[in-house]
């Protein structure tokens, strides 16, 4: 599959460990490099503006996908090529999934986590066929994945679902490991109808 630009989801702080900011503009620049867009929540400060300043400082092209009302608080990025500013949260995770060829999550808090399992439970259902990667920085995702194994033996997710999900330590890591994928068999609902 060819990848043109990449969807970023990661959080407007920089988190305690300094291994975060430094994974998130390591990603912006090696997407730069690699001639990958970024498309990120287009913000100008934590983890999203240090991928943003990554893929920047490095000649990349970067799209800033932000709520009005987070613009009128100045949080959006001023020196971003493309802002699309919508309306709502909802809008803006829309078309961030839509203006990305692949997904990666970097750590972040509550709002990327709904963004990444949104995204996840799109592909079991068919609405895209996009690899996802979490960028496990320093183990952040380690309990994440944990959770995932629990998932699956207790019956509340198929392991076939796992493999539109990739971890990796580097956004090259997880470039080389998207390269592989296939997207995964839409999900039904003709075992549940059985039980």
């Amino acid at each position: 599959m060819e990848i043109k630009n990449i969807t970023v989801f990661c959080g407007a702080r920089t988190g305690n460990d300094p291994i975060y900011i430094k994974s998130a503009y390591e990603l912006g620049a090696h997407l730069a490099k690699s001639g990958i867009g970024v498309v990120y929540g287009g913000g100008a400060v934590g983890l999203m503006g240090a991928v943003a300043d990554g893929a920047l400082d490095n000649g990349g092209q970067v799209t800033g996908v932000i709520p009005r009302f987070l613009v009128n608080r100045e949080m959006a990025h001023q020196k971003v090529q493309h802002m699309e500013i919508v309306q709502t949260m909802h809008k803006r995770k829309e078309l961030m999934e839509e203006l990305g060829d692949a997904v990666i999550s970097l750590p972040g808090g509550a709002g990327t986590l709904e963004e990444f399992f949104e995204v996840f439970t799109w592909g079991q259902i068919g609405l895209h066929e996009k690899p996802i990667g979490l960028l496990n920085a320093g183990g952040f995702y380690d309990e994440l994945l944990r959770l995932f194994g629990k998932l699956i033996d207790e019956g509340f997710l198929h392991e076939k679902y796992m493999d539109q999900l990739f971890t990796g330590q580097s956004g090259s890591e997880l470039l080389r490991k998207f390269k592989g994928f296939t997207p995964v068999e839409v999900r039904t609902y003709d075992d549940i109808k059985r039980r």
